[in-house]
Parts: structure tokens; C-alpha cells; sequence
């Protein structure tokens, strides 16, 4: 049919079965917003930056599998995106961004609200277009799609000329995708799988390391088949949280800057590293030459340019997580003896005995390790959990019940402060039937809290939970350890009224400083089921530990941490 690339915009979105875009409109973009207002076939959701549209897409991306949808306008509506754009592409988190552009006569000319926005997003989009002319983008709109889901997932931008918009030409979305230099390696190759297993056959001290590629493939479930029928235990990365119940006591926990002692020494210890699509991301190997020095590596990852990119792999498998845990699962069956790994596993109970995770309960002030356990306590899975960046981040990680993958949405490569409220908006999109909790700090919620509009008009309860310690936490701990205590511009003690912030905007406040006032407050916000912050009060220098130290070894972590 012929009709104009505005209407192509909506009638591919229609196509690609999408439910819900979020965004912003401006005047390069309007065309487009003009045919989104006739149309029903998804919601459009208005938040209040650019920003925050970008990470609600995520959010929902994360929560739901699906490949979430922004749309933004040019020039400052793009720079405002690129930050969300950026975390979607260090997580891998499947997106489609698509911006407005100045007309094809303009590109060029410096004209008002003009950015180079394709030359800026090139480094961190997965891949990105320039649509010049409303026939090639029935074209490109499909193969954003397919490019976003397939292979290692990631955003991609299509940058759309408003004249381009306006154009009329023949729509046609039945063609399949077909790239000629874009075949993603889906099935492992047999030969190296079958090496893979003898290898796990022969190990006596077995370590999966499991990545967020895992949750990403949908390999869960085979995980943790893989996991009982072996008795392998298993680490998880920070992506990773929630592919095994954390009842499972094969799950060691999370590993890392701040992983566990037994989950790090595991890693130390082990002679034989399954990485499950994990990318040995520095915030996890420590210091390289020191990682796991005396264990082979089976590394397994759909991308092959991740594969040996930073630790040397000794059976490399390019394909997806699930496909080739489906290969090997029979041939593990076989072959690996289940009790020759107990001698293993008691070594890692002693680990766990030695050091567990744990806190100190001290002083007046709640300490926010004990509110998260809260969290977990009282919703478990009946939750999907967001957060910011910093402390609380770390917190969450290592105390919160997960049972479940796609449970857990954080920024994990890029560390972006304002992540957490609007993604815990698209994860409610996403999953209306369970509580949507937001769990931040008093720096990190106001770098996106105008999103309180958009929970409050759209009827997302997300309940954001402050851990409020008056700091900008996790700088403050680095001033505090490395920086001989020279707390430069990490003091919050200047902060708004949350409570009154919260109810200006149309929901509900609490500030609370004890466990009976959280109790009653958390339970009382999900019985209101509306937009909600509850600020509060926590241990002022309470820190997160373990600590790998920067450039450390996993081996030397800091256990706590004593005044000089």
C-alpha cells in the first residue's frame, strides 16, 4: 500500500506486535507523533526526559524479553537519549530507538536542533541508520528489529529526516531479513562441545560461571538442569542474578569487586571455569593475570568477539547459551559423575562458614543491608527489582532473595545513576501483576525523579525505597578508604522533603527510621497500589564488603574495613 513513512513508523511497530513506546515528541518527529495519535494498535507512554524513555524501554526489555521501543526527537531530545542508549548497549538489552532528524536539505547546515546523531550513536548501538528516502524503511524497521533480538542483542537506532516522514511510498513488511554479512552462530560446534564435556568429566573442581547471556538466551531453566544432574556449583555475575533460586545450594553467589568470599575463592580454587555467556568484565576478573590462574576455560557465547577476548579460552564455543547447554546436557549425562564434586563442595561450605555474607546491627540508624533481607522477606517473588547505582546497588545484589531470572534490572556495564525509577516503570509495563520496587539512593533517585509524572498519569505504582544515608554512598566509601577520608562533594545532607516531593506529584510518602515503620509502610503502599516513595533513614557509613579493591585479585578481597 502506498501511504507516507510516518504511517510506515506505526504500521511496523503494528507488525513487530509492539505494546507500549516510550517517548517524547518534537518538531523533527512530529509526523510521526501525528499518526500515533490516530492509531490504537500500542500505548504510547509519555515520560519526562528523554532519558528516562530510554531506560523505561529497557526496563521493560529486561522484565518482559521482548525488544523494547523509545522514539525521541533531534538534536537535544537524541543527546539526552545517547546515555540510555549507551547502558542498553554495555548490558546488551534489546532496543530500538528511533529519533527524528532536520529535513535532508538541512543535514549539514548546523540548522536548529541538528546532531550528528548517527556519527554519535555509532559507537554504542549495535548497529544504526540514516533513512534517506520512505521506501527502504519498511526494510531498515524490520531489520532493526531482527538485529536487536538475534545474535547478542542490543539496541539499534533508526534516525528518520522529517521529510522523510512526510514522503508517501509503497509499504511492504512480508520480505524476510536477509544480511549478508550478519549470521549469527546459533548452534555450537559438536566437536568442541564434545571436548568441553570430557573436560568437565575429567575436572575435580567445576566452577559455572553464569553471565547475563544466560537470562538473555532463556537458558534458565537448563541451567539449572545442568547444575543438579552434574552437582556443579555455580557463581553468578551481577547481569546473572536469579538464574538460580537462591535456594539452591549449588548456588554459590554472586562473585566479584563485591562478591562473596566463598563465590570469589571458588573462582581462585577452581581447575576447570564453565562461562555460560559471561563476558569476564573487569568488575568481576579483578586483576587478570590472577583470575582463576590455574583452571581451563570453557567459554560459551553467542558473540565470537567476546570469546577469549580477555581471558584466553582453552575450549571456545560461539553459539547461543541455550542451544548448546541442549547439546551438551545428554553427553554431561554420560559422562560426568555427580559425587566426584563433593570433595568440592565441602571445600565451599567452608568457604561460606568462614565468611558468609553478613552485617553488624548497630546504632540507631536501620542499616540498609537489613532492609533489603526486609524486601525479600516480605515480597520475595512476588517482586521485580530495579536499582540505581551505587551502594544500595551492591546491597541488593548480595542480600536480596532472587528466584527468578528477569526478576532483577540494574545498570550493570555502564553504571548509570537515574537508571533505576524509570526502568522499574517499563518493568511494571511489562509485569502489571507483580510489585514494581525501585530500590535507590537519595543521589541516584533525583537524577531522574520528574519520572514521578509518568508513574503518577499512567498508573504505574512503582514503590521507590531510599536508602537514605545522606551521601553520594559509594564515592564516599572510596574517599573513605583510598582518599584518607577526604569527602569531597559527596555530602547530601541538603536534601528535599521525599515525603512532600512524592505527594506533589500525585502519590504517597513515608520516611521512616525504624524496622516497625518500614514494615508498615512498605506493606501499606502495596495494599494502596500507587506511586510511592518510602525514604529511609540508614547507617550514615555503613560500607559495602566484601571489596576487591581496583586492579586486585579476587583472592585479596577486604573483608572489613577498620578505622585509621
Amino acid at each position: 500500500m502506498q501511504i507516507s513513512g510516518a504511517q510506515m513508523v506505526i504500521e511496523a511497530l503494528a507488525a513487530e506486535e509492539v505494546e507500549v513506546v516510550f517517548g517524547y515528541p518534537g518538531g523533527a518527529i512530529m509526523n510521526v507523533y501525528d499518526e500515533i495519535y490516530k492509531q490504537s494498535a500500542f500505548q504510547h507512554i509519555l515520560t519526562r526526559h528523554e532519558q528516562a524513555a530510554v531506560h523505561a524501554a529497557e526496563g521493560y526489555a529486561k522484565t518482559s524479553g521482548k525488544v523494547g521501543v523509545a522514539m525521541i526527537t533531534s538534536g537535544p531530545g537524541f543527546t539526552n537519549a545517547i546515555t540510555g542508549i549507551a547502558d542498553a548497549y554495555m548490558d546488551s538489552i534489546p532496543l530500538v530507538v528511533i529519533s527524528g532528524q532536520v529535513p535532508m536539505s538541512l543535514i549539514g547546515t548546523d540548522a536548529f536542533q541538528e546532531v550528528d546523531a548517527v556519527g554519535i550513536s555509532r559507537p554504542c548501538t549495535k548497529h544504526n541508520y540514516l533513512v534517506t528516502h520512505a521506501r527502504d524503511l519498511p526494510r531498515i524497521l524490520k531489520e532493526a528489529f531482527y538485529l536487536a533480538r538475534t545474535g547478542r542483542p542490543g539496541p539499534v537506532h533508526v534516525d528518520i529526516p522529517k521529510d522523510v516522514t512526510a514522503q508517501i511510498a509503497t509499504f511492504d513488511y512480508s520480505k524476510e531479513v536477509e544480511l549478508e554479512t550478519y549470521k549469527p552462530t546459533v548452534k555450537g560446534n559438536m566437536r568442541q562441545i564434545k571436548k568441553a564435556v570430557e573436560a568437565i568429566a575429567h575436572a575435580k573442581r567445576p566452577l559455572l560461571y553464569l553471565g547475563g547471556g544466560v537470562v538473555s538466551s532463556g537458558a534458565s531453566d537448563l541451567v539449572r538442569q545442568f547444575s543438579t544432574m552434574t552437582q556443579i556449583p555455580a557463581v553468578e555475575t551481577f547481569m546473572a542474578r536469579g538464574t538460580l533460586h537462591h535456594s539452591d545450594p549449588l548456588l554459590i553467589s554472586m562473585l566479584g569487586m563485591h562478591g562473596s568470599y566463598a563465590a570469589n575463592m571458588a573462582m581462585s580454587e577452581t581447575d576447570l571455569v564453565i562461562a555460560l555467556g559471561a563476558r569476564f568484565d573487569d568488575r568481576v576478573t579483578g586483576k587478570l593475570s590472577e583470575f582463576a590462574k590455574n583452571a581451563q576455560i570453557i567459554h560459551v557465547d553467542i558473540d565470537p568477539a567476546s570469546v577469549s577476548k580477555l581471558v584466553t579460552a582453552h575450549f571456545p564455543i560461539v553459539g547461543d547459551v541455550k542451544n548448546v547447554l541442549e547439546a551438551m546436557i545428554p553427553l554431561a549425562a554420560q559422562q560426568v559423575d555427580p559425587l566426584r564434586h563433593q570433595p568440592w563442595l565441602n571445600t565451599i561450605a567452608n568457604f561460606n562458614k568462614l565468611h558468609p555474607l553478613s552485617y553488624k546491627e548497630e546504632g540507631d540508624r536501620l542499616k540498609p543491608q537489613w532492609v533489603v533481607q526486609r524486601i525479600g522477606e516480605l515480597l520475595g517473588d512476588d517482586a521485580n527489582i530495579s536499582t540505581d547505582v551505587g551502594q544500595h546497588q551492591m546491597w541488593t545484589a548480595q542480600f536480596y532473595p532472587f528466584s527468578r531470572p528477569r526478576q532483577w534490572s540494574s545498570s550493570g556495564g555502564l553504571g548509570t545513576m537515574g537508571y533505576g525509577f524509570p526502568a522499574a516503570i517499563g518493568s511494571k509495563r511489562a509485569d502489571m501483576d507483580r510489585v514494581s520496587i525501585n530500590i535507590t539512593g537519595d543521589g541516584s533517585i533525583l537524577m531522574n525523579i520528574q519520572e514521578l509524572m509518568t508513574a503518577v498519569e499512567y498508573k504505574l505504582p512503582v514503590i521507590n525505597i531510599i536508602l537514605n544515608n545522606n551521601f553520594l554512598g559509594m564515592v564516599r566509601q572510596w574517599q573513605t578508604m583510598f582518599y584518607d577520608k577526604r569527602h569531597s562533594e559527596t555530602d547530601l545532607s541538603i536534601q528535599p522533603d521525599f515525603v512532600k516531593l512524592a505527594e506533589s506529584f500525585g502519590g504517597i510518602g513515608y520516611r521512616v527510621t525504624t524496622k516497625e515503620e518500614f514494615d508498615a509502610a512498605l506493606k501499606d503502599a502495596v495494599e494502596k497500589n500507587v506511586v510511592a516513595i518510602i525514604d529511609v533513614v540508614v547507617a550514615r557509613f555503613e560500607n559495602v564488603l566484601p571489596m576487591v579493591p581496583a586492579g586486585g585479585s579476587l583472592f585479596n578481597m577486604m573483608l572489613e574495613y577498620k578505622e585509621k
